[in-house]
């Protein structure tokens, strides 16, 4: 299949009562912004607080206020007819689609309360303990690479990011995401609920702005358009459980694009370590003195890593990335179909289900695949990625197309 408009049947529509379950769950899934409400604000703000504190107290991390009445949220999520759905295969999907609802209002409702790190493992799993095995062993065996400048700014972001945006328009004209700069969020950049973020005091080497690039857009923003032309409508907000598969295909897209540096697959380690210990009631001072004297990390990679741990009392959703990554590989070993996985945005497990529903007509092909994949080394990459345990899935130098 090309990276183009895709020449395929129109999904037909669901049975009525699966088609009225989908599209409430989608609207209830709108009003929860979880991300949003468990971004801290003014991160430069906490930094300098930490580092006042002689790097011994966890600053007062602060959030927005959803505009968002959850009770009667969860009222009407509970009120659906999900037991009537016709088809037993939409049932079951739509099921655990309203179960991941009602943990998503229990995450927030939680913010900052005794019970946030139960209603985090609810919600995205606690740290089994071959994961952190593997992130250890990541950060005792992968080195820093190639050292780079950041040298890349909010303007040849945001052109970057324009031009990026173009090119998939010219392949699918309905192709849209709105664009925010905001000095005020927790990630360089991040993609929330069809919306794109840039940090506007963001600064990172030109080498990495195309795979982060790749990661938001290639992936995020392709599944969701993706997910937008089926009769499933979960397929564009997103499937229970999907996060880890998302995550981790938006990993993979930055080795396929070219450039995974040591230290980026650190920092995915890094992010399992500190959700555990965050898990485990340790504070901020803990997590980032064992990142950066323990592990050796950067200040500012350890302070992000653990301010991202600590978010609402203690997250475990950041344990996602190494553990999609790691699944995503084991998939693509076994000779899985790397195309399906842009059907939208659901849970590598699954796949099994989904196709089943193409074969009822529900689903059908992905309607854009990432710009990536028109790179003329791109099938010898992902060959490589079929062959390459996760621990050695990084690049020391950069390929030719990032080093100018």
């Amino acid at each position: 299949m090309s990276a183009g408009v895709a020449r395929r049947p129109v999904a037909r529509p669901l049975p009525p009562v699966a088609a009225r379950v989908d599209n409430a769950l989608a609207a209830l899934d709108a009003r929860l912004d979880w991300l949003l409400a468990l971004s801290p604000l003014d991160g430069v703000g906490l930094w300098n607080a930490f580092e006042t504190s002689g790097r011994t107290l966890e600053p007062t991390l602060r959030y927005v206020d959803l505009d968002t009445d959850l009770v009667e949220t969860r009222q009407a999520l509970d009120s659906l007819p999900v037991a009537d759905i016709e088809s037993p295969a939409l049932r079951s999907l739509l099921a655990e689609k309203q179960g991941e609802l009602g943990r998503m209002i229990d995450l927030v409702e939680q913010r900052d309360q005794v019970g946030f790190v139960d209603a985090s493992v609810a919600l995205f799993g606690a740290v089994e303990p071959e994961l952190l095995v593997l992130a250890e062993r990541i950060l005792a065996s992968v080195g820093s690479g190639e050292p780079l400048a950041a040298d890349c700014g909010i303007d040849e972001v945001r052109s970057q990011v324009d031009a990026e945006i173009a090119w998939y328009r010219a392949q699918a004209p309905d192709f849209h995401i709105d664009v925010v700069v905001d000095t005020d969020i927790s990630s360089m950049l991040m993609v929330s609920h069809g919306t794109f973020y840039i940090d506007g005091n963001i600064r990172l080497p030109r080498a990495r702005v195309q795979p982060l690039i790749q990661h938001e857009i290639g992936t995020h923003v392709v599944t969701r358009h993706n997910g937008r032309q089926q009769a499933l409508r979960q397929l564009e907000v997103g499937l229970a459980h999907y996060d880890p598969m998302q995550e981790g295909l938006g990993v993979l897209g930055e080795f396929l694009t070219g450039y995974l540096p040591g230290e980026r697959l650190r920092i995915l380690a890094a992010r399992v370590v500190a959700t555990s210990m965050a898990a485990h009631g340790e504070q901020l001072p803990a997590i980032f003195a064992c990142l950066h004297e323990t592990h050796d990390m950067p200040t500012d990679d350890a302070f992000d890593v653990a301010v991202r741990a600590r978010r609402g009392g203690g997250l475990t959703k950041d344990a996602v990335y190494l553990r999609g990554l790691r699944d995503l590989l084991a998939y693509l070993e076994a000779g899985g179909d790397f195309d399906a996985l842009f059907l939208g945005k659901f849970a590598l497990p699954q796949l099994e289900l989904l196709d089943a529903l193409v074969d009822d007509g529900w689903i059908v092909p992905p309607a854009l695949l990432p710009r990536y994949t028109t790179h003329e080394d791109f099938r010898s990459r992902l060959d490589a990625c079929r062959r390459t345990p996760v621990e050695r899935l990084f690049h020391t130098h950069r390929t030719p197309e990032h080093a100018a």
